[in-house]
């Protein structure tokens, strides 16, 4: 039973240690101080706002594409 602990402790342990050393880690570590991950800048917000849009348009044209190709499959169907 110790030595499962041990391993668990020494795995466990390193494994904290280089997250804490790593970006991720430091990362996290400001996510929970409240400092990053956050933004500012109305042109930060604009571009933001921008890709989204972008993204909304593409997948509109996607569920066109995606309808006419359904309606395609059903009228092929039908005939046979």
């Amino acid at each position: 039973m110790e030595d499962i602990l041990a391993i668990v402790f020494i795995f466990g342990g390193g494994s904290a240690f280089l997250l804490a050393i790593s970006p991720i880690g430091r990362a996290i570590a400001d996510r929970i101080r409240g400092g990053g991950g956050r933004l500012d800048g109305g042109e930060d917000m604009e571009r933001l706002r921008e890709a989204q849009m972008t993204v909304l348009d593409e997948v509109y044209q996607l569920r066109q594409d995606s309808s006419m190709f359904r309606f395609r499959d059903r009228s092929d169907s039908r005939v046979s």
